[in-house]
């Protein structure tokens, strides 16, 4: 055999065995294959069946067979691909569903957000010591049931447009630092669903209903309400510069403590014990309106890190419950002393005071301070529990004084007093 024609020969027994290999090693990739779907029907898991089973030995074959079939995919049914998973998309805005906010039309609905027409509770905050003035004020100026119903509505209906203001101009101040926090970022603001020009305008418009309603009281009303403007329109900008915007608040929420008394002709300057009561009145709802505000702090504190807004809770983390206390001292101390000015009864006393002690205590007793959702309860809930209660024992007071009732018990007393002194002359 010559060398040529045993080449020839070499050639086609490494062909053939090329070839016969090449049917082996795609066999074997088929079973391979079969076997792994089996596993992954059986065990869900390429984890599971790759830990229950060790390589097989022919493993290797798969070398040989790709070296002879270069036409073979670069990849294998075990090959896995990492996980690509977005994470879950940040939370939209979602319309109201239900309430008076939802039942308006939609374009107005923004507005109604902004003036938070869905949240009243700081309306009533506000309107609280409108009424506790005009209550107070009442027995002074001799006012009939009917005149302080009257001038309590004018006032609620201030309460209402003023605080709508109020959260307009804040929203106006914040609208760069509301989108980073996680409470206020859908705001309508913040949110770009009214613009800042919008917002401005809007402003004025309640200004001016505002401004109408002051003007149905008394002439004199005009120039004590006027200055709270001042206030507020400052309070945003105090959250930026102190650690206590919450007494910038309180100087403007309890601009009405003083309001009622003129309202109803009463001149504080002109009447000693009028401007004793309204002094000692609305320094006792400054307490108040801190105090609750600080509750209500809470909810932000760490978004207000974040964004370096400042508040008392950051200032008094750690002591807030203390701090409470002393505010809830304050208030009804200020408040009694209010009530004393005034010349108020028994009921006041034990109504107003009581209830505000009952309440606040409570209150300060059993808010938690590091949950958002139970900051906001007692932050609603107890707006109307020591308001209404304040309100409620001022009101049966002032009943007492129209009703004659506590004239008659000083009648009585007077009788048994000169009675018993007669008495005491007769001789034995």
């Amino acid at each position: 055999m010559s060398s040529s024609s045993g080449f020839a020969v070499y050639r086609r027994v490494q062909s053939r065995s090329c070839r016969r290999a090449n049917v082996i090693c795609y066999d074997l990739a088929h079973l391979r294959h079969r076997s792994f779907s089996r596993s992954m029907t059986s065990n869900r898991t390429i984890q599971r069946s790759t830990v229950a089973e060790k390589p097989k030995p022919t493993v290797h074959t798969g070398a040989l067979y790709m070296r002879c079939n270069s036409q073979a995919p670069s990849s294998s049914p075990l090959t896995t691909q990492p996980s690509t998973a977005e994470p879950s998309p940040p939370t939209h805005y979602t319309p109201p569903k239900t309430g008076l906010v939802a039942s308006l039309p939609q374009p107005w609905i923004p507005y109604a957000e902004l003036i938070r027409l869905d949240k009243p509770t700081g309306t009533y905050y506000l309107f609280f010591p409108c009424a506790f003035s005009t209550l107070l004020a009442a027995p002074m100026a001799s006012s009939t049931p009917l005149q302080v119903l009257g001038t309590m509505g004018l006032f609620f209906t201030g309460a209402l447009i003023m605080r709508g203001a109020g959260c307009t101009i804040n929203d106006l101040w914040d609208r760069n630092l509301d989108p980073h926090v996680e409470r206020t970022k859908f705001r309508p603001i913040a949110r770009r669903a009214v613009s800042p020009r919008k917002a401005v305008v809007f402003t004025g418009m309640q200004l001016l209903a505002g401004l109408g309603v002051l003007l149905q009281f008394p002439t004199t009303c005009l120039w004590y309400g006027i200055p709270s403007l001042l206030l507020v329109t400052t309070y945003p900008l105090a959250k930026r510069i102190t650690y206590y915007p919450q007494a910038v608040l309180g100087l403007t929420f309890s601009w009405g403590a003083m309001m009622g008394f003129p309202a109803l002709g009463v001149d504080i300057f002109s009447n000693h014990a009028a401007l004793e009561t309204a002094g000692a009145l609305y320094s006792s709802c400054v307490a108040w309106t801190i105090l609750y505000d600080m509750i209500y702090a809470h909810m932000d504190i760490k978004d207000d890190v974040a964004a370096g807004i400042k508040s008392i809770a950051l200032r008094h983390e750690h002591n807030t419950k203390t701090v409470l206390s002393a505010l809830a001292a304050a208030q009804v101390t200020l408040l009694a002393v209010a009530g004393a000015s005034a010349g108020a009864g028994p009921v006041f006393f034990l109504g107003s005071c009581g209830s505000a002690i009952v309440s606040l205590g409570i209150m300060i007793w059993k808010v938690q301070l590091k949950n958002v959702q139970n900051c906001w309860w007692w932050f609603k809930n107890g707006c109307l529990l020591t308001g209404g209660g304040v309100t409620l024992g001022m009101f049966f007071d002032y009943m007492a004084h129209a009703t004659g009732l506590y004239e008659k018990d000083m009648d009585s007393h007077k009788e048994i007093t000169s009675e018993a002194s007669w008495s005491n002359r007769e001789p034995n």
